[in-house]
C-alpha cells in the first residue's frame, strides 16, 4: 500500500492559500462595516443633528421677533416687480401688503415654513447651497424668485433624503392643503394647489415668476399670481428628476 506523501513545499502553499482567504475575508468584514457606518452616518446621523439644528434655529427666530431685535437683513424699496401680460416685461407696481419689505442676508434664515399636514416646521434661509443651508436641514429660497406674500413666484428647495429631509414627504400634499410662511412682520397663508410629479432637474420653467413647466407645457400657469413652488429630488435616494408642489397664496396677517 502506498502512502501518499505531501511535501514542505505543498504544505507551505496550503498554509500562505488559508492565510490569504482569512485575510480577504478580514478585509471584506471590515469593508461591510465601513459601508455600514457611513449608511448609519447619511440616513440617521444627519437627519438627527440636522433637524435638531433646524429646530435651534426656529426658536431663536422666534425669539429674535418677540423681542423685537432686527434680523440681519437690509430694508429694500417698498415696490415688486409684476409680470406685464401684455408685453412679458416687468413693471413696478406698489407693493400690496402693508409689512416691511427687506432683502434676507445670504444662506441665512429669515423665515419659517409651516406644514401642518406634515408636521414640519423649519427655517427658511436665503440661497440653495448645500452646505450653507440644504444640509442644515434648512428649506432654502432660490434666488432671484420673489419673497413671501409678494406677486409672483416665492420657490424653495429642500432635501427629500439626508440632512433633516424636510420634504421627504411633500408628495403626499393634497390641493387644499396649507402652508405657512411667517416672517417678523407677517405670517402668509398658502394653499396646495397642484403637483408636478416628476420634471428634469433643468425645467427653470418651475421656478419662474409665473410658474410652467418647459418639460411638461401643460403643466403650470398662464396669468399673473402669488404662487409658492416647492422642489426637491425624486425618486428618494436619488438627485435624477425634480418633484413640485405648487400653491397659492389666499391670506396675509400682521405677524
Amino acid at each position: 500500500m502506498r502512502v501518499p506523501v505531501v511535501g514542505h513545499e505543498t504544505r507551505r502553499r496550503r498554509v500562505r492559500r488559508r492565510r490569504a482567504l482569512w485575510t480577504g475575508g478580514e478585509l471584506l468584514v471590515t469593508v461591510g462595516v465601513v459601508l455600514l457606518l457611513l449608511v448609519v452616518h447619511q440616513l440617521w446621523w444627519t437627519n438627527r443633528e440636522a433637524r435638531r439644528g433646524a429646530e435651534r434655529k426656529v426658536e431663536a427666530l422666534e425669539r429674535e421677533w418677540d423681542t423685537g431685535r432686527e434680523p440681519d437683513i437690509a430694508p429694500s424699496p417698498r415696490s415688486t416687480d409684476t409680470p406685464n401680460t401684455d408685453t412679458g416685461t416687468l413693471s413696478r407696481q406698489p407693493q400690496q401688503s402693508t409689512t416691511r419689505s427687506r432683502q434676507p442676508s445670504w444662506s441665512q434664515a429669515y423665515a419659517i415654513l409651516t406644514i401642518p399636514r406634515l408636521g414640519l416646521r423649519v427655517p427658511v434661509a436665503e440661497g440653495v447651497g448645500k452646505q450653507d443651508v440644504l444640509n442644515k436641514g434648512y428649506v432654502g429660497h432660490y434666488p432671484g424668485t420673489q419673497q413671501p406674500g409678494q406677486a409672483g413666484n416665492f420657490a424653495l428647495a429642500g432635501h427629500r433624503n439626508t440632512h433633516g429631509e424636510p420634504f421627504r414627504y411633500i408628495n403626499r400634499l393634497a390641493p387644499e392643503d396649507t402652508l405657512q410662511v411667517e416672517t417678523e412682520d407677517a405670517v402668509y397663508t398658502y394653499a396646495v394647489d397642484t403637483t408636478l410629479g416628476q420634471t428634469s432637474a433643468r425645467d427653470s420653467g418651475v421656478l419662474r415668476k409665473i410658474p410652467r413647466s418647459t418639460v411638461h407645457p401643460t403643466r403650470g400657469y398662464t396669468a399673473p399670481g402669488y404662487f409658492i413652488t416647492l422642489t426637491t429630488c425624486t425618486p428618494e435616494y436619488t438627485s435624477r428628476y425634480r418633484l413640485v408642489v405648487w400653491g397659492k397664496l389666499v391670506s396675509m396677517r400682521p405677524r
